[in-house]
């Protein structure tokens, strides 16, 4: 399979909705190209059955959310190749993440959309469960995305990091474009997972913090983030990752009660969510990767280059590069496309993979015993 069209289909931990991209694949040279990408949000009702499922679903609640997310996905699927003039026909695969469900890195992860549905409605074979295999190996099923990084997306010349800031937050540092050896990549903590999740709470009509406007209103308790700066993940050294089960609603929920008990608002409730992504993502930077040049000529430095939702949030993103100058900090759409794709073509590119026999993760990244053959494979 040297050149084809794939679609790449991403749900991620923020349950911001579907997320599908149309891609170019070629092996040689390897290269991924972005044909199209469209994002369908989930609704209020959506997002609320996923995290109820999530938080107590029953096996018959599972069962239903299976199939439900996979003709989701389907419908994401056709919906794209339609917008792009392209028939299922011409599409070699479509590679699934799927819902994450439950990660527990190290012992189990579970990613819901039935790639059955997917390959039946669609008509063109599906690769999907891609962080089980990982698991098995004694891997932590996390981060996948660093494969990408070092193959697509690292600098042809020099070091770079990149950052993506979906509902957990992961960093890769690529030591040069397609150079696998010393390339580090781990999750730094919660991305926007809290920053929603207090929103959330704090307004319920509101599914996240819009433009970062609430953060900027309010003020960050520097004794609850103290607090919470406490969590044990947060020191642990790589490789690492976590997920909703660690940060999500009830640790939301201990944020917020630290702040009001002390006398703050539900604006400052947002900014203390808001300051913990990026102090996080920072020390984890300052702590698992290379420090950049002391003295870089100009253009030379180590860039964070920053993708995912929360690079959509300008207090966000003011916060974080305040707190990691002197490195700049770079808009991954600046550099290659729509950041928002990222992770779609990245599991794309991990099934071009997986189809031609060649293994898909990062064993430095994850802790796996070795490389791996990712991912299962359902026929049209």
């Amino acid at each position: 399979m040297t050149s084809c069209l794939a679609v790449g289909l991403m749900s991620g931990t923020s349950l911001d909705g579907v997320s599908t991209a149309l891609v170019r694949l070629s092996d040689d040279p390897l290269a991924a190209q972005l044909v199209a990408f469209r994002q369908e949000p989930y609704t209020a009702a959506e997002r609320g059955a996923i995290i109820d499922v999530i938080a107590r679903g029953r096996a018959q609640d599972l069962s239903m959310l299976h199939v439900a997310l996979g003709e989701r996905f389907a419908g994401a699927a056709l919906q794209l190749l339609a917008g792009g003039r392209v028939a299922p026909r011409d599409v070699a695969f479509i590679a699934s993440h799927g819902q994450t469900i439950w990660h527990e890195p190290g012992r189990a992860t579970l990613q819901l959309g039935d790639p059955a549905v997917i390959a039946e409605r669609v008509g063109v074979r599906v690769v999907s469960d891609f962080r089980s295999r990982d698991v098995a190996a004694g891997g932590q099923g996390a981060p996948l995305v660093p494969l990408a990084d070092v193959m697509l997306f690292g600098h042809p010349e020099r070091g770079r990091l990149l950052l993506n800031l979906g509902g957990m937050a992961n960093i890769t540092w690529v030591p040069r474009r397609g150079v696998i050896d010393g390339a580090v990549a781990f999750d730094t903590g919660p991305g926007v997972a809290v920053i929603d999740a207090v929103t959330r709470r704090v307004d319920s009509d509101a599914a996240y913090d819009q433009d970062g406007e609430r953060a900027r209103r309010g003020h960050p308790d520097l004794k609850a983030l103290h607090q919470l700066l406490g969590d044990p993940f947060f020191d642990q050294a790589p490789p690492k990752s976590t997920g909703r089960e660690r940060f999500g609603i009830e640790f939301a929920d201990r944020l917020i009660a630290l702040v009001r008990g002390a006398g703050g608002s539900a604006n400052d409730a947002v900014a203390t969510a808001t300051a913990l992504t990026a102090e996080t993502v920072a020390r984890g930077i300052e702590r698992w990767t290379p420090p950049p040049p002391p003295s870089p000529p100009p253009g030379a430095a180590h860039e964070l280059v920053i993708s995912g939702g929360g690079a959509r949030n300008p207090a966000l993103v003011e916060l974080l590069a305040a707190r990691v100058r002197p490195r700049p900090v770079v808009p991954f759409d600046q550099l290659f496309f729509d950041g928002e794709a990222k992770e779609a073509v990245a599991f794309a590119f991990l099934g071009f993979l997986t189809l031609a026999g060649k293994p898909s993760n990062l064993p430095a990244a994850t802790g796996a015993r070795g490389p791996r053959v990712l991912g299962s494979v359902t026929p049209a």
